[in-house]
């Protein structure tokens, strides 16, 4: 079944940081709170300076109050970031990353820039990774084929990004195919 036009359109990165902001992150609480329960569950108590791990949109809410500091993920540091980068450049496959890795670097690099390590060197590689991804999307598309088009481990921003293209290219493809060759 095809989507009206109205239905097809992008989702937005906002909302796409809003969808990862239901992951859970770790933090340490500067304030005590009991079990507090919301819709998506019930979380804490929070109790100094024992950590805890509540969704991003809880945190950053609390970071925003100066009442708690957010513990990075273990991907979001300098050196893994530079593996990752050398990984994309030297290898073909895209390298294994979270799924959601773009929006969540974002919104805690937004929110929580003092509690990552080295932030704009942080940064300046996930925008070096950035790059080197949509590089090896843009050949991946360039190789499309209309029966089969694999890219795996790519990421929910980048999914989002080459949707529109593909969707098209497909169409055309499939056409393509089933035209009656003329000769």
């Amino acid at each position: 079944m095809a989507l009206p036009p109205s239905l097809r359109a992008n989702i937005t990165p906002a909302e796409l940081e809003l969808i990862a902001s239901e992951q859970l992150v770790e933090i340490i609480p500067l304030v005590a709170m009991e079990r507090t329960a919301f819709i998506s569950g019930a979380y804490g108590p929070l109790r100094p300076p024992t950590k805890c791990k509540i969704p991003i949109w809880m945190a950053t809410n609390l970071k925003l109050k100066k009442k708690c500091h957010i513990v990075p993920p273990d991907w979001l540091n300098v050196e893994f970031l530079q593996e990752r980068l050398a990984r994309e450049t030297s290898e073909p496959d895209f390298s294994e990353l979270p799924f959601r890795f773009s929006e969540v670097a974002k919104v805690l690099l937004d929110v929580a820039p003092d509690d990552i390590p080295n932030p704009d060197k942080v940064r300046s590689l996930l925008k070096d990774i950035r790059e080197a991804r949509q590089a090896k999307s843009r050949e991946g598309l360039a190789k499309l084929d209309h029966s089969e088009l694999r890219l795996p481990n790519l990421c929910a921003m980048e999914i989002n990004e080459i949707r529109p293209f593909f969707v098209r290219a497909m169409s055309v493809l499939t056409q393509l195919v089933r035209e009656p060759r003329q000769g």
